[in-house]
């Protein structure tokens, strides 16, 4: 028996089980003769012509004794005491075939981990999340910190050696000229493109490490950093990548979006130029927020079944395929909670980092926002406890909207469940059972 999911053979159907009624009561043909003497031919009996309906008679039996009360009739159909329940019970917890034979819905599903193995509802995917974090926190909350840490001080080094001398106060000067304003927003986005780079590696070093400890979560097994790591590290050149030609498809669909309205206010036309670039810019956020949901399942799809970038993009779309609006509600939903959790803790820092500064809170405001070494070192030990947070959430949602529409669509819960140690799980046999 497998001790781990089949991710490397998506869309495989699941294991054949016990069809509901493929073993049936057998042929009258291969019946016992009842008026058949012990010792005599069975295949010299004959069966009357006449005989009652299937499944509607007993065994002839004599006259009650004297004082002997009769037996009660059988119940009628549908009519008897509750058919039996549980996994041991005819079409039990892995026979989804009894559902419907049963008394008050569908059994409940297996949970060997940190959420059932059926499809999800919101607060289950969310749930999920939280509880890997909560079950496995030493394991989650120590990468995320090293990867917040290491993020957060290349971050802090860069902006207080590198940016400090920029500056942008030109942005806000109505009578400054045309090359000091070019200048100071080509600063801002060198300095903002390279903080988002950052970000964005310790953003994909975090995921792909996550990825593996919510895979096994969902089994109930735990996983190590170090064994985390040594599973992700064959995939994380092709997630930099994946990320990468996400973030230029991006960019690339707004580029072209704005692109008709430079060109006209190049050509003469200043207002009807940026009105269409504001347009064209809207239209194309909207294409690249549908195709970013249409592919945000890539990523676990790259990771779990080591698949390479472009196939994880099929992988994807085609697991999105239908369900857009719920998988971008779900993700919507994660993203706003862990930042507003996040925004509770980060918030206090950067105005605690603010009155540390050199001329304090009211001075920070006046000055435009100059960072200075206090401000930038109290400010990163907020984002890092931010960072504590919204890694794990964010990452552990994705994974199990992943294992979510595989298991409404290929069935996934099976195979989970066998790795799990749930022997005949969903086959339709009694027997199931639990292991480590």
């Amino acid at each position: 028996m497998k001790d781990t999911p089949g991710w490397a053979s998506p869309g495989s159907a699941p294991s054949d089980g016990q069809e509901p009624g493929a073993s049936g009561p057998a042929d009258q043909t291969d019946r016992p003769d009842p008026a058949q003497q012990p010792g005599q031919d069975p295949q010299g009996s004959k069966w009357s012509k006449e005989q009652p309906p299937a499944a509607q008679w007993s065994a002839p039996t004599g006259p009650p004794a004297p004082g002997q009360t009769p037996p009660p009739p059988p119940p009628g159909p549908g009519w008897g005491n509750r058919p039996p329940s549980g996994p041991n019970a005819p079409g039990g917890y892995g026979g989804y075939g009894g559902w419907g034979s049963g008394w008050g819905g569908p059994p409940p599903a297996a949970k060997p981990g940190v959420i059932p193995l059926r499809p999800l509802g919101v607060g289950e995917i969310l749930d999920g999340a939280v509880s890997t974090m909560r079950t496995y926190w030493r394991t989650v909350l120590g990468i995320s910190l090293t990867v917040a840490v290491v993020t957060q001080i290349l971050v802090i080094l860069l902006e207080g050696l590198v940016f400090n001398d920029t500056s942008t106060e030109a942005l806000d000067d109505p009578s400054a000229t045309l090359d000091e304003l070019t200048r100071a927003m080509g600063d801002a986005m060198l300095s903002s493109g390279v903080v988002f780079l950052i970000s964005l590696i310790g953003t994909v070093a975090a995921t792909a490490l996550l990825t593996t400890v919510t895979s096994r979560a969902v089994l109930g097994k735990s996983v190590t950093t170090g064994e985390a790591w040594r599973d992700a590290r064959p995939q994380v050149a092709k997630l930099f990548g994946l990320i990468f030609l996400l973030v230029l498809i991006a960019f690339g669909v707004v580029a072209v979006g704005i692109l008709p309205g430079i060109l006209v206010a190049i050509a003469g036309s200043g207002d009807g130029g940026a009105a269409l670039a504001v347009l064209g810019g809207l239209g194309a956020g909207f294409v690249a927020l549908w195709l970013m949901i249409r592919f945000s399942l890539a990523s676990p799809a790259l990771m779990l079944e080591k698949q390479g970038i472009v196939k994880s993009l099929g992988r994807s779309a085609k697991l999105v395929r239908g369900s857009w609006w719920r998988v971008f509600g779900i993700q919507l939903l994660a993203t706003i909670i862990a930042n507003v959790v996040a925004s509770i803790v980060v918030i206090p820092f950067t105005f605690l980092a603010a009155a540390l500064s050199g001329d304090g809170f009211t001075g920070f405001l006046n000055s435009g926002g100059d960072l200075g070494w206090t401000f930038l070192v109290v400010s990163g030990i907020g984002s890092v406890i931010g960072a504590m947070i919204t890694f794990p959430i964010t990452a552990g949602v994705t994974v199990l909207l992943y294992i979510d529409q595989r298991i409404r669509r290929e069935a996934l819960d099976l195979e989970l469940a066998r790795a799990a140690g749930l022997q005949d799980y969903g086959s339709g046999t009694p027997g199931s059972t639990a292991g480590g």
